[in-house]
């Protein structure tokens, strides 16, 4: 039994994984300033805005309208989905860290919760998986390798 989603219904995921992030975002730098002031608001606004922002790039690359179409088309549009974020990343926080000077905790600790939404909503779009021992999994997983090779 094969388990497939459709390319709107992948895109619609996508973009609630950026709105999620967005609402995590906001939730932490409440917290932060609840608990530890401005200053750390504001780095956890930077920090999710950053996790948030590059996901958003990612989303609309892997999943704009050049990328339909051919399998070969949409891979290409992932990976440079992908090297876009990591780019983004790695520029972003360059920037924040050279200019701004923020507080690197509530920087690091809103970017890493921005992670947690990738980790729910995958949780809860995979239920064919649920209950499965990690034998089962291993298997299915190794059937879908062989049907990929014999179709080769």
């Amino acid at each position: 039994m094969a388990h497939t989603i459709e390319l709107a219904s992948a895109r619609q995921l996508a973009f609630a994984v950026v709105l999620g992030q967005a609402a995590v975002t906001l939730a932490v730098a409440l917290a932060c300033v609840s608990f530890a002031g401005g200053r750390a608001a504001v780095s956890a606004l930077l920090g999710g805005g950053i996790g948030t922002l590059t996901s958003l790039a990612m989303v609309l690359l892997a999943f704009g309208s050049w990328a339909s179409g051919r399998a070969e088309r949409m891979l290409v549009a992932f990976y440079t989905g992908e090297l876009a974020k990591l780019v983004l990343v790695v520029a972003l926080f360059s920037a924040v860290l050279w200019w701004l000077k923020p507080s690197p905790g509530a920087l690091l600790g809103a970017y890493g919760a921005t992670f947690l939404v990738y980790w729910i909503v995958l949780a809860g779009f995979l239920p064919a998986f649920r209950g499965m021992r990690p034998q089962q999994g291993l298997e299915r997983l190794g059937r879908g390798r062989r049907a990929v090779k014999e179709m080769r």
